[in-house]
């Protein structure tokens, strides 16, 4: 249940962030943060479902949701917006989660 948590608290966080991202002065500058963001937030939210029916793509999936904290992470830690630092953080968080599930298991 604890990595169903930090999946949920990250895409949390990248939505909390997108929807702020969308709030600032120069957006355009904020698109590839929104993106990332959102792929984020989608990527964890499935693969907390995932987690919480015990499928067995869960493993090759956290690769997945661990990839998308890792980019959408040091997107934001390039930002000193307030938004982007707690997105960052949480994305680092996950991304640690995520690998410690699957310690590069062999997915065969």
């Amino acid at each position: 249940m604890d990595l169903i948590n930090t999946l949920l608290e990250c895409a949390q966080a990248c939505e909390r962030c997108m929807s702020a991202c969308l709030e600032e002065k120069d957006v355009t500058m904020m698109a590839h943060c929104i993106e990332l963001d959102r792929d984020c937030a989608e990527v964890c939210f499935i693969g907390a479902k995932l987690l919480l029916r015990d499928s067995e793509l869960t493993n090759a999936y956290l690769r997945v949701c661990e990839e998308a904290c890792r980019l959408c992470g040091e997107e934001c830690s390039m930002h000193h917006h307030e938004h982007c630092i707690r997105c960052a953080e949480a994305c680092r968080r996950c991304q640690a989660a995520c690998h410690r599930h699957h310690g590069g298991a062999d997915l065969r």
